[in-house]
Order: structure tokens, then sequence, then C-alpha cells
């Protein structure tokens, strides 16, 4: 318990400790003094001395001991040990942004590992971990779209849902224009200068209620920059079926997710393995800066006061013992 006191103590004045070379010092001189007044007698016998000793020669030196003890607790005091407190006070400006991820069947192709679903939600779930002070929600979308979660701050929310996501949640498809549209509908009404969508998806828009082009223009007439991200290896990737894996072509509409990209003010990227896919991430995070100022404050509490109150205490005991138990008479 007294190791962990003193793991979160810090001293005022650590130079302090130097005083401590008076503690031998102060020994020394005591011995040297002790020595000199110790008289000589010649005994035939040492029985008689034997007999007349008692617990007050036994403890002659507890006084010395005590004010040993009393400079100890004065330099400890005067080192003012203290014990501090952190505290980070986070004001700014963060950024709105919805997570747009694809959810159909096409995603668990292993070109990715384990696969490109779970490869998706590893590098989300980091992504979040990287906006502390930034909205975020997350949309999937397949043959329909879902909000799974709305803007929120609430990190391990946002974590736990991401991990959550399995296939089937939704009706197989591609409906890259209901996703785009879901994810505009819940930013569109927020008063946040900086809105931004991230959509991932690894296939061609199959069609939807909404038109990817339709979803587009609402992107852009309220002002939302669209990050698209193209997930998915060149030419053929292994699917697992009921009886094994089959292998199924890559199609990626670049040309679409391109076109929505740099029309809403946002940027392409082709996502190849895990690590181009996790590099991607960290480019959108450089991209979408926070305006965040942080005030570190530093609060001290001083512990000097049990030293203080230990030393005076000693200090008094000796003088106590000194002046009668071990008075002594010329």
């Amino acid at each position: 318990m007294l190791y962990n006191w003193f793991e979160h103590i810090t001293f005022a004045y650590p130079e302090v400790f130097g005083l401590f070379v008076l503690i031998p010092a102060m020994l020394y001189w005591y011995l040297n003094k002790y020595d000199r007044k110790q008289g000589a007698l010649k005994v035939s016998s040492l029985a008689v001395i034997r007999k007349s000793s008692s617990w007050k020669s036994t403890f002659r030196h507890a006084p010395f001991v005590i004010r040993l003890l009393a400079v100890c607790c004065i330099i400890m005091a005067m080192a003012r040990p203290q014990t501090r407190n952190d505290e980070e006070l986070k004001n700014g400006q963060g950024i709105d942004i919805i997570l747009c991820l694809d959810v159909s069947g096409s995603m668990l192709a292993q070109d990715f590992l384990p696969d490109r679903l779970e490869a998706s939600k590893n590098m989300a779930a980091s992504f979040v971990d990287m906006r502390p002070t930034d909205r975020i929600g997350v949309v999937i979308f397949s043959g329909e779209s879902f909000t799974l979660v709305p803007l929120t701050t609430d990190k391990t929310v946002l974590k736990s849902q991401i991990f959550n996501i399995n296939r089937g949640l939704l009706e197989d498809g591609t409906a890259i224009g209901d996703g785009l549209g879901v994810s505009v509908d819940r930013l569109k009404s927020v008063k946040t200068k900086s809105k931004v969508i991230i959509l991932l998806t690894d296939g061609e828009d199959q069609g939807g209620r909404i038109d990817p082009l339709a979803g587009k223009e609402l992107a852009k007439a309220y002002g939302i920059r669209v990050y698209t991200i193209g997930v998915g290896s060149e030419g053929y990737a292994p699917v697992p079926t009921s009886d094994g894996t089959r292998q199924q072509k890559v199609n990626i509409d670049e040309k679409l997710l391109r076109m929505i990209a740099n029309e809403t003010g946002g940027l392409y990227f082709r996502a190849r393995d895990n690590e181009s896919l996790k590099n991607i991430y960290l480019e959108i995070d450089k991209l979408e800066k926070s305006r965040i100022e942080v005030t570190s404050l530093k609060r001290y509490t001083e512990r000097f006061f049990p030293f203080a109150f230990a030393a005076a205490a000693l200090l008094f005991l000796e003088i106590f013992l000194r002046y009668t138990l071990f008075k002594k008479f010329p």
C-alpha cells in the first residue's frame, strides 16, 4: 500500500534530498560524543554490572534514533511531496461523418484477410478511434439501406455496432444510390459546416429506390463531400459457397464512384488489399482535420502535512524522553 502511495507522488524540490547526508554525519558525531563520555572502571566480576543493568540502559539510544527519524521527516516535508491530476479540455469544431458500408454477399470475397467485410469493419473501427471530437454515424446497404447508428460521439457504441455487422442483415444486392441517399438524409439538417460521407463498396449499382446520380446531386445540394472507396483486387476473387469456394470476377464501377467523389469535392480511392485500405483511411483522416483546442490543466495536492506532523511529534517525543525517563544527572 505504501509503494502504491509513493508511485503517484512527485516532489516539488527533489534537490532537498541532498540533506540526507546529514544523517550519517549526525550518526558519526553521536558515536564520537558517546565514546568520549564513557568512563572506565576496573571490577573483578561482571556479575554486579549485569544485575544493575536495566531497560534504561538497553534503550539509552532511543532519543537519538527518534531525532534521526524526525530529521528524515523534516527533509521529506521540505521536498514537498505532491500528487498531480492532469486534465485535458478539448474544444473545437468537429466534423459530421457518415460511414456508408456495403454489406452485400460479394463482401465475403477472400481477396482481403479474412474477407472484404471483416477488413472493412476493422478499418472503419480504427478510423473511429482517429476522430476523437467528431460525430460519426453508420449506414449499411446492400439491396436496401439502413441507418445502423445515427450521428454520435459515443465511440464505444459505434465500434460495437460496426463489429456486429454481418452478412444477411439486409436483402442482398448493391443499391449504391440508396446507401448514398440515406447517408445524405442523415447529414442534410445538421448545422456543422463540414459534412462528409465515406462510401465503401465492392461492386456495381444494381438498382434501388434512389439513382446514384440523384444521390450525388443531393450531396452537392447540401454541401456534403463524398469520399468513395472501391474494395477488391484485380481479376477474380474467391467467394465462399455452401460447397466450398468459387472464383468471382471483381466488378467495381470506378467511373461512377470517381464521378460521385469528384463532383462533391471528395476523392476516389481503390483498395486492393488490407494495407491499401488502411492507408486510404489514414489519408482521409489527414484530409479531414477537425479544429481542436486542447487546454491542459494540472492540479497539485500537497502531501507534506503527514511528514511535518510526524516530525513535530517525534521531536516532542524525543524532548519528553530526554528530560523525563532518560534524564541524565551531573
